[in-house]
């Protein structure tokens, strides 16, 4: 049997089968169960309506546990045994071999550098995008090729990346745009503006709105109104920012007293540190486009009335849009930036497809494969998947809170 036809025979019988389950099972529970008549007719109509819901969720709920929670039981189990020992229980032997490893760490690095900049680039970039593109008439054309990269895959931006970062040896054409343009500096003006003034201007200002940020979150703290969990999460998070505003400038030095490599074109997924920033310029190429769509909508259901208000008032388009429109969507902005930030923690196919965790650019996916699929192990594998999970959880359970208090 063909592909497509076989494609087409699982769609009819898929829906079919579903359509049929609930329309038996609803025919059943009517009929047969608890019949609308009688002298027991009301109770048997408000016990059908009690049950109906999970007869309809049924199938989900057990695919749901078979797919899903079941994996993770039985990932658990396997991170703490010991294959090469007949599935011995090894306690968390498994645990302490993974923290051993500088691999492990680098992956953890890594991770965390990813979930900074990734999630803060692209919604800064889709809420500036749904901003100007809301201001032109070409604005909905503009919307969908930024969304277009959306429609890509993981693989298929990396292979597209990995094009525009291809280096050849001194003296061929270059095909990778990057080093097109790497190979016209020769050390004048233009090497001095595009590769240290506009690069330290980029960072500084970088380092500035990490500040202010951290300013934000730890300025509640001398209130003293917030619970313990808060100040301390505020705290860690303050402290995260310094860090990365202190890696900024400590970055900007090191641009100053560089001294580049002029005219020789350059492997850039080889170069520590900052190859990582160029695998993260594809996850924020993809992801700005669904970050513009989400705050696009939020934008426009901003109350026409509170932006007239503030124009009669003398504001300026920059006291508009950051004291008026942005406190308005803030929850939106929140729910945009945990999504991203979801990808990024399951991030593997990006590292995967370009350097494979080489170059010290391991991240904790794909250093997860490499133990259960490379190495065999799969205690140290499987021990991995469970941090992943762990690390994933609290935005999952904090995104239903939230979603559960809009509701009310």
């Amino acid at each position: 049997m063909s592909p497509a036809l076989l494609g087409l025979v699982t769609i009819v019988i898929g829906v079919g089968g579903c359509l049929g389950y609930f329309y038996f099972s609803n025919l059943f529970l009517d009929k047969v169960l608890f019949p609308p008549t009688g002298p027991n007719a009301g109770r048997n109509i408000n016990r059908a309506n009690m049950i109906r819901p999970w007869l309809f969720l049924g199938p989900a709920i057990l695919a749901l546990g078979l797919y899903l929670g079941y994996p993770v039981f039985e990932t658990l189990r396997l991170s703490l045994t010991d294959r090469s020992q007949d599935d011995a229980f090894v306690g968390l032997a498994n645990y302490q071999k993974m923290f051993a490893e500088p691999k492990f760490w680098e992956a953890m690095r890594n991770n965390m550098l990813w979930l900074i900049v990734v999630p803060a680039a692209s919604t800064a970039f889709g809420l500036l995008a749904a901003q100007l593109t809301d201001r032109i008439k070409w604005g909905a054309a503009a919307k969908s090729l930024i969304f277009m990269p959306m429609a890509i895959s993981f693989v298929g931006a990396s292979v597209i990346f990995k094009l525009v970062y291809d280096a050849r040896p001194a003296g061929n054409e270059q095909i990778g745009i990057l080093n097109a343009i790497w190979m016209q500096f020769d050390g004048g003006t233009g090497s001095m503006l595009f590769l240290k003034l506009l690069p330290i201007l980029i960072l500084a200002a970088f380092a500035a709105i990490v500040s202010y940020v951290c300013w934000l979150l730890v300025r509640p703290l001398l209130s003293g109104k917030d619970g313990i969990l808060l100040k301390a999460l505020r705290a860690f998070a303050g402290l995260i920012g310094l860090w990365v505003a202190i890696l900024a400038v400590r970055n900007i030095f090191e641009i100053i007293g560089a001294s580049f490599p002029y005219g020789e074109p350059q492997t850039w997924l080889t170069l520590p540190f900052y190859n990582n920033f160029f695998l993260m310029v594809v996850l924020i190429w993809i992801q700005t486009g669904f970050a513009m769509v989400i705050l696009s909508a939020a934008l426009r259901g901003i109350p026409e009335e509170t932006i007239e208000a503030a124009i009669v008032d003398g504001a300026n388009p920059f006291q508009i849009f950051f004291k008026i429109k942005v406190p308005q969507i803030m929850s939106t902005i929140v729910v945009v930036w945990t999504t991203i930030t979801l990808v990024v923690l399951k991030v593997f196919d990006i590292v995967f497809a370009m350097t494979n965790g080489q170059w010290e650019t391991q991240v904790l996916a794909n250093y997860m494969f490499d133990k259960l699929f490379r190495a065999n192990d799969w205690g140290i594998g499987s021990a991995s998947a469970i941090i992943i999970m762990l690390l994933v959880s609290p935005i999952l359970v904090w995104n239903v809170v939230q979603a559960r208090k809009e509701m009310r």
